[in-house]
């Protein structure tokens, strides 16, 4: 199946995609602050650059976006019918660095919470960010 883009329209849309400040993202990070949390921002030092670090809880988190890690079972994410094997290649390759850095930070002592974008998009968003509020306070 021919894709409905053309090469140099697809190319403009996908260069608009970013690996940073994302919605859901900045959503969470609004949440956090106004909870009285701080923290730092896609730490290089640290294995997979969590989005967010909570030195003061030992605590990482990654928000991830469901297509772009293959969020399994999740309406958002479909592989495309176009470079199939290509994109599911991809997908994989992050899948697996996303388990290599979440380990490693483990080994490290860190606490390590993934929140998938799917769940700042329904109704349970409040209960969600609610509940990673709660995961963060009480770990330690």
């Amino acid at each position: 199946m021919a894709d409905v883009h053309s090469k140099e329209v697809r190319s403009y849309n996908m260069s608009r995609i970013k690996g940073k400040d994302t919605k859901p993202e900045i959503l969470v990070r609004k949440f956090l602050f106004a909870k009285g949390l701080r923290y730092r921002l896609h730490d290089k030092k640290m294995a997979g650059k969590p989005d967010i670090v909570l030195a003061k809880y030992r605590t990482v988190v990654f928000i991830h976006g469901c297509f772009w890690h293959g969020h399994e079972g999740c309406k958002y994410f479909v592989v495309p019918k176009t470079r199939t094997d290509w994109w599911l290649n991809k997908i994989n390759k992050n899948k697996e660095k996303d388990n290599d850095s979440i380990l490693k930070l483990n080994e490290e002592g860190w606490h390590t919470i993934v929140v998938w974008e799917c769940d700042l998009k329904s109704k349970k968003k409040e209960e969600v960010l609610n509940n990673l509020y709660q995961k963060i306070v009480n770990l330690n």
